[in-house]
């Protein structure tokens, strides 16, 4: 299988950068390819709404890096999206990615989906940020949410360390 991370936080090697990385540890002690893309290290734009990707085959006027990341998408049997809590919401990398899947969102299909999010606050605080994600799976087809890693109570850049949310994604990685 193909297994995709996206790991939206802007801070490399955070607390959801390492989710990640056990996941696809996981993953590729199981034989699976695995891919991480930090969306950090990418640039990508708004969508501009201009409606044109509609028309044209589903390509997009901006040249930026979105056009390697959405065929990643589509191209992955798995993928984990990861982002950290900020204001209850996901984070803004993570909200341009999902935006700019519209030229060709309905090619994401027949997929599962793992959330890993994280938060400084409690569990509680990662309720709006799940809803956004799961709001994007619901215009997928035929695509679903396997599992949330819970990386709430994470502040500092490592507090994540030392908590279950690790174990748990290496162990669903290993076990796809």
């Amino acid at each position: 299988m193909k297994v995709l991370a996206i790991s939206s936080s802007p801070r490399i090697g955070g607390n959801s950068d390492l989710i990640c990385d056990q996941f696809l540890k996981g993953a590729k002690e199981s034989g699976h390819e695995a891919t991480k893309i930090n969306l950090a290290k990418q640039k990508i734009s708004p969508c501009m709404a201009c409606d044109v990707c509609r028309g044209n085959g589903g390509i997009c006027v901006q040249k930026d890096d979105m056009a390697n990341v959405l065929q990643q998408l589509i191209d992955a049997d798995v993928i984990l999206l990861a982002s950290p809590v900020y204001f209850y919401s996901i984070c803004a990398q993570m909200k341009t990615m999902i935006d700019r899947c519209y030229p060709r969102y309905t090619e994401i299909k027949n997929k599962k989906f793992y959330f890993a999010l994280t938060a400084a606050d409690t569990f509680d605080a990662l309720d709006y940020a799940t809803n956004d994600l799961r709001g994007f799976l619901e215009c997928l087809p035929d695509s679903y949410e396997v599992e949330l890693f819970d990386g709430s109570e994470t502040w500092a850049k490592g507090d994540v360390k030392g908590k279950t949310v690790l174990a748990k994604a290496y162990e669903a990685g290993k076990n796809l």
